[in-house]
């Protein structure tokens, strides 16, 4: 009998070991630069109503390197304004590379960062309980709805905070992706019940059509190299496959059924396509920007 599937984030150290291999199997970050070089300028010029402080909260923002990226853009949109940073970030390890970074950075004076080592979740009660009334300028929830227990509530929350003129950004992997196509054969096997984990921009958009929400979408095309997940005992290979489960050292723990369905929707063209003699997962990611309630 298979031992029961652990969720990967419950091991720091192993998910930040592969999610840094995915990083470099991946073309995410790239594309999420373009997309904060070509598309958020234009939507962070239209945020602020002329005020020259601005209040931005980002919600699990890592290590903060798209973090800092997004907030140069707005810098550029609204030379001369000062920020009040509200960092969410539940990692004490991406949060101290975070810190060292703001520190080592030129020209970050007009950012005032307020760190907050918690969940989502922790950072909602604690907005409850001291009674907060601060309105947010801009909102950016990339990639982090997987780790939240119910993600509709959570984006309801956050849109709560927004100003008239805020917006609320969020970026997952988009339903139509490798992802989708693996969680939709797979979500009752490897999702983490505590989490939602599974959640893709189709989930979301389901969510907010049915709230009745007006909000934008954005493609961001991207792709990952996953050719040693099929290598049996590629240790790189091994990394990929906990990435892309969310489940702890997968290949050992998943029972032999599964792996090998796993294996063979990885390999499904919905997922993946060949090239060279490699295997390229379809990695892409969407958007949604929400505005504030004027």
């Amino acid at each position: 009998m298979a031992s029961p599937l652990k969720s990967l984030v419950i091991d720091d150290n192993r998910y930040q070991k592969s999610f840094q291999l995915f990083l470099e199997r991946s073309s995410e970050h790239q594309c999420m630069q373009d997309f904060i070089h070509n598309t958020l300028p234009d939507i962070l010029a239209s945020i602020g109503d002329g005020k020259s402080h601005l209040n931005v909260i980002g919600v699990g923002s890592g290590a903060g390197e798209i973090d800092l990226e997004m907030l140069s853009q707005l810098r550029l949109k609204h030379p001369g304004v000062t920020v009040d940073n509200e960092v969410v970030e539940p990692s004490s390890t991406q949060l101290h590379q975070y810190k060292v970074m703001v520190s080592q950075k030129p020209h970050l004076d007009y950012i005032k960062c307020t760190w907050n080592k918690m969940t989502s979740s922790e950072f909602e009660e604690q907005w409850r309980v001291k009674k907060m009334t601060k309105k947010a300028d801009f909102i950016h929830m990339i990639q982090m709805l997987y780790y939240v227990k119910d993600p509709g509530a959570t984006i309801e929350f956050f849109q709560s905070l927004l100003d008239n003129k805020g917006k609320l950004l969020i970026i997952l992997v988009s339903g139509e992706s490798g992802w989708g196509k693996l969680w939709r054969t797979y979500r009752s096997q490897l999702c983490n019940t505590e989490i939602s984990q599974c959640v893709t921009t189709g989930d979301m958009k389901s969510f907010l059509d049915s709230k009745g929400v007006s909000y934008q979408s954005y493609e961001l095309p991207s792709q990952m190299e996953i050719t040693e997940c099929f290598t049996e005992g590629d240790e790189k290979g091994e990394l990929l496959l906990d990435f892309l489960t969310e489940v702890l050292d997968f290949s050992n723990t998943a029972s032999p059924e599964l792996k090998a369905g796993v294996l063979e929707v990885l390999q499904h063209p919905d997922c993946s396509k060949e090239s060279n003699g490699k295997v390229i997962f379809n990695n892409n990611l969407g958007s949604s920007l929400q505005d504030g309630h004027s």
